[in-house]
């Protein structure tokens, strides 16, 4: 298996954000979690949509802030499908099991068989998988410039 590595982009322009997202979901397999994090605003949802496209999943790809995660289908019967969720609703409960959590969505999806994508999920959703892309977004205070730093951890 080739190597994943990092790096680090600055993304003046929602496409821009979108063609980073279509560049590193060339990279995912099932099985692999996208860890997204940043301050509201900085872009997690719109790279998720980079993402899904380059997956070839269906949509419409948006912030599943109110129902936890969203099962995108891969178009292609042998590609894996994008599982999108969003923890912000879980922030403040530190007692969280994300895989009881997950699991009790009954999603109809197995996550070995999938590619999850996390917003606001560091620090939980590295433990969904040994191979993990986390991908940290900011935003300049005076700007509407996103910087985008990611690395591939392996457990």
């Amino acid at each position: 298996m080739a190597e994943r590595s990092g790096g680090t982009a600055e993304l003046p322009t929602a496409d821009d954000t979108i063609a980073l997202g279509v560049r590193l979901g060339r990279e995912l397999r099932p099985g692999d979690v996208v860890v997204l994090s940043g301050p509201l605003g900085a872009g997690k949802t719109v790279l998720a949509k980079g993402i899904a496209q380059a997956m070839d999943v269906d949509g419409p790809v948006i912030s599943p802030t109110f129902v936890l995660a969203r099962v995108h289908r891969a178009r292609n019967a042998d590609a894996p499908a994008m599982i999108h969720v969003d923890l912000y609703r879980l922030l403040d409960d530190s007692s969280v099991d994300l895989l009881a959590e997950l699991d009790s969505l009954d999603l109809d999806t197995d996550l070995e068989d999938a590619v999850v994508v996390v917003e606001w999920g560091e620090g939980l959703a590295e433990r969904l998988s040994e191979n993990h892309l986390d991908v940290r977004l900011e935003r300049g205070s005076d700007s509407e410039v996103r910087t985008a730093i990611w690395q591939w951890s392996t457990s």
